[in-house]
């Protein structure tokens, strides 16, 4: 069963920091690593982890240090793409020797799983909260579009296009996703696209296209839709995600949220 699980904004602070004085993401990245570790064998074959940006709260090199100290307990191999919070350089100097990371430029990537590949697309466009994908972006997709040949595809980015409900969030989610979907949709195989960001597992479909949100490993944004809410974070059960192909007759991908416990808190930006 090829499969890779889908971690996504960890957000890893200095040592002994908390975001926003509140969240205590060490421990929650530290559980959700232990939490795979201890299910790997009930899981069966998993190819490797993929981390859906905001691997740090501000891009510093301390905070690349401490995520990369987490995950070397982790039983897997891993990738990564940026997300808003994040900053290529501070990617790039704390992950050059690993073989997904580029030597300039945008961090894109494919991994071929076998019955499906993966591509990693980088959406941070440095000083915006919103996602933004590059023309070279663009022009790696349709490269990879074009080897894969109807193969089947999950595109990865950190900053979704399927709305969340959620009016601040969606107003920050990829910008120019319209022309991304575009592709997905003329594809001549199956497509998906997983995402991160909104920090809560959501799905949906745009067209033919499944697309999936991933849970953050630590605090969630907060979903209270009243008219005057403040727009929030919250401590709520953290998870991952298990994107797997099914060799069935319908040879279908599923996603599979594997829930971690926190301690229930909410509070404002």
């Amino acid at each position: 069963m090829p499969a890779f699980i889908q971690i996504s904004d960890p957000h890893i602070v200095a040592k002994g920091a908390l975001v926003c004085g509140h969240s205590d993401t060490e421990t929650a990245l530290r559980t959700a690593v232990a939490s795979i570790n201890e299910r790997l064998a009930a899981l069966g074959a998993i190819d490797c982890a993929i981390v859906t940006g905001d691997l740090t709260e501000h891009g510093r090199d301390e905070e690349y240090q401490h995520f990369a100290e987490i995950m070397a307990d982790l039983a897997l191999p891993w990738l990564a793409i940026p997300g808003n919070h994040d900053r290529h350089e501070g990617m790039r100097k704390a992950f050059g020797g690993s073989d997904w990371m580029p030597e300039s430029g945008p961090i894109h990537w494919m991994r071929d799983l076998g019955p499906f590949a993966v591509v990693g697309l980088d959406t941070l466009l440095e000083g915006a909260h919103h996602g933004w994908l590059s023309e070279e972006g663009f022009a790696f997709l349709d490269q990879c579009l074009d080897d894969l040949n109807g193969h089947p595809v999950i595109v990865a980015t950190h900053h979704p296009w399927l709305p969340c409900g959620i009016m601040p969030m969606d107003q920050d989610n990829l910008r120019n996703g319209a022309a991304l979907m575009e592709r997905l949709e003329r594809y001549s195989g199956v497509a998906k696209m997983i995402s991160g960001h909104v920090h809560r597992a959501i799905t949906g479909q745009i067209g033919r296209v499944s697309c999936l949100i991933g849970p953050s490993t630590a605090h969630s944004v907060h979903r209270d839709l009243r008219e005057g809410a403040v727009h929030a974070l919250a401590i709520e059960p953290g998870g991952v995600t298990l994107h797997a192909w099914l060799d069935t007759p319908q040879e279908l991908l599923i996603a599979d949220v594997l829930p971690l416990s926190l301690k229930p808190a909410v509070w404002p930006f």
